[in-house]
């Protein structure tokens, strides 16, 4: 069984900011440094993403492969893989809670990341928090530099 990566980044934003920016598929190059390439296959009756292909390049992953999103209300949103070329595995979420009256943001980053080929479970960790420490910097400083 995979075992999953978390870490959580306090954001000097409302929920609302930062799920916007979190959306904004399109964008992801700009900001996730892993993401080289993102386009929305289909949208869900609300207009969010529900199934995205990204082009990913986090050193030793690098895939073109494509995540079915959920969303549970506002604050959360969580992804599994739907397809990919390398990749047997690659489910996460972002959770969302407000902070001093909704003023700021913790973001909390979960990923779960499986190989087809044969990887150490230390070197598949070491990815994963890349990709998530990354992401979240990138986030916090996408965000706040809009905000």
């Amino acid at each position: 069984m995979a075992e999953h990566t978390s870490s959580s980044i306090t954001i000097d934003a409302s929920p609302a900011e930062v799920m916007a920016v979190i959306a904004d598929f399109a964008r992801y190059p700009e900001w996730t440094g892993e993401v080289k390439e993102a386009e929305v296959l289909s949208t869900d009756a609300e207009g969010r993403a529900e199934k995205v292909r990204l082009l990913l390049d986090a050193g030793a992953i690098k895939d073109d492969h494509t995540l079915s999103y959920s969303w549970k209300g506002q604050d959360e949103v969580s992804w599994t893989l739907h397809k990919s070329q390398m990749l047997r595995q690659l489910d996460g979420s972002y959770r969302l809670a407000p902070l001093d009256g909704g003023r700021r943001t913790e973001v909390t980053y979960q990923l779960t990341v499986d190989v087809k080929i044969p990887m150490l479970g230390m070197i598949k960790r070491k990815a994963e928090k890349v990709i998530i420490d990354r992401a979240l910097a990138g986030l916090k400083k996408r965000v706040e530099s809009a905000a």
